[in-house]
């Protein structure tokens, strides 16, 4: 039974990993294109999904302020907490 709990704690332990991961990676593409945006005032986002407005777009903004709600749980956690 033993095994099972470990095997069970280290697919759990993987899987947050992952979803901290992905987070912090839709979280990297947001804060690129804001600077995209405040540098050169290009949107890289809406360029590549054809307009700001387009469905294409709209899922990455969303995503985009999904993962950062996510990664703001990133900073309430110990430091000692090894997902």
């Amino acid at each position: 039974e033993r095994q099972w709990e470990q095997t069970d704690l280290r697919t759990e332990k993987w899987s947050n990993s992952m979803i901290h991961k992905i987070a912090l990676v839709l979280v990297i593409i947001g804060a690129l294109n804001w600077g995209s945006i405040g540098i050169f005032g290009f949107d890289v986002v809406a360029a590549i999904f054809g307009g700001q407005a387009s469905i294409g777009s709209r899922i990455v903004y969303t995503l985009v302020g999904i993962a950062g709600l996510w990664c703001i749980s990133l900073l309430f956690r110990r430091l000692d907490d090894h997902d």
